[in-house]
């Protein structure tokens, strides 16, 4: 018995390790992806490649792949949510703002998810640590801008609109997880991950081509490798990470990784990118934490989970 906790122990740990790690990376991942490689024509490569195959691997491990068309589309409106208007975008805001600034803002994202399940699915109501908390979040963010709001200059004026850019990112990832929540698709949490992966590599493609990305793609190595480490480690192995984590660990431990990313995001951006790490950023990192964490911990209660719930799929903007 106590081997085997032990061992279940260890397993978390990895586990933890390996999202809190490898997704904080994928901000860096796709920021030098998209150096080359527009932002829609790296998400539809990635997801393509990534969704395709977790297919073929479920359908090779005896997993049912084969949805309906209720299924088929609530898939694609889910994956449209993460990984287009989700993912995609923050690629974009990624070539107006530093890396670690765009994770930072992501960490907004569990206030919209209390937001939306409080006020249009749950009907919960917000304590008072719930509300000073929702403040403290969106201080936190005026702090991390306020430098791009005093400065009147066009350079200001376009990080403003990218940071705008991961506000809406986060906004459209959090309403994407609390459908894939809601909905309760009985289909295979792998399988409705690699459906969404897959779909929503096809919309890229379809929003790539419609841009002309396909004359403006630049297939540099550096890219490349950085698309395959975003296959590999953000959409296949931190991705079963999580998944792990949902089914052994309650939820909101695991939401903890929103709070671990943008540290190391700021981290690997000083580090690689040299990107600058000033006063507001320390401290509109602090405010939103600790903002964050109260709003987490702010429901008074919590509806009972059907006994056949699925899990969410693709809960990382990474």
């Amino acid at each position: 018995m106590h081997k085997a906790e032990r061992s279940y122990r260890a397993k978390v740990i990895l586990a933890f390790t390996l999202v809190y790690i490898l997704w904080g990376s994928t901000y860096l991942g796709i920021r030098i992806a998209v150096e080359s490689v527009p932002p829609a024509m790296m998400g539809a490569i990635r997801f393509l490649i990534a969704g395709g195959l977790m297919l073929i691997w479920c359908a090779a491990t005896g997993r049912k792949i084969r949805v309906n068309l209720d299924q088929f589309r609530r898939l694609l409106i889910i994956g449209i949510l993460l990984l287009t208007t989700g993912n995609v975008v923050l690629g974009w805001a990624e070539k107006l703002i530093p890396t670690g600034l765009a994770a930072l803002i992501i960490a907004i994202t569990p206030v919209w998810f209390l937001l939306l399940e409080t006020f249009v699915f749950r009907g919960d109501h917000l304590s008072r640590r719930g509300i000073a908390g929702l403040a403290m979040g969106f201080l936190g963010i005026v702090v991390l801008l306020w430098p791009k709001i005093a400065n009147g200059g066009q350079i200001g004026k376009q990080q403003l609109f990218g940071a705008g850019l991961v506000l809406c990112c986060s906004f459209s990832w959090a309403t994407g997880s609390v459908l894939s929540k809601q909905w309760h698709m009985p289909v295979d949490p792998y399988v409705a991950s690699a459906w969404e992966m897959t779909l929503a590599g096809a919309v890229n493609i379809c929003v790539a081509f419609a841009l002309g990305n396909h004359n403006e793609t630049a297939w540099e190595t550096k890219s490349l490798l950085a698309i395959l480490y975003l296959v590999v480690a953000g959409s296949w192995i931190g991705f079963t990470a999580y998944i792990w984590l949902l089914r052994h660990v309650p939820t909101s431990k695991v939401a903890t990784y929103a709070y671990v990313n943008p540290i190391v995001a700021v981290f690997l951006g000083w580090l690689v990118l040299d990107e600058k790490i000033d006063a507001f950023i320390v401290a509109g990192t602090a405010i939103i934490v600790i903002g964050v964490a109260m709003v987490t911990g702010a429901k008074v209660r919590k509806r009972e989970a059907p006994a056949e719930e699925e899990l969410p799929a693709c809960e990382s903007t990474g």
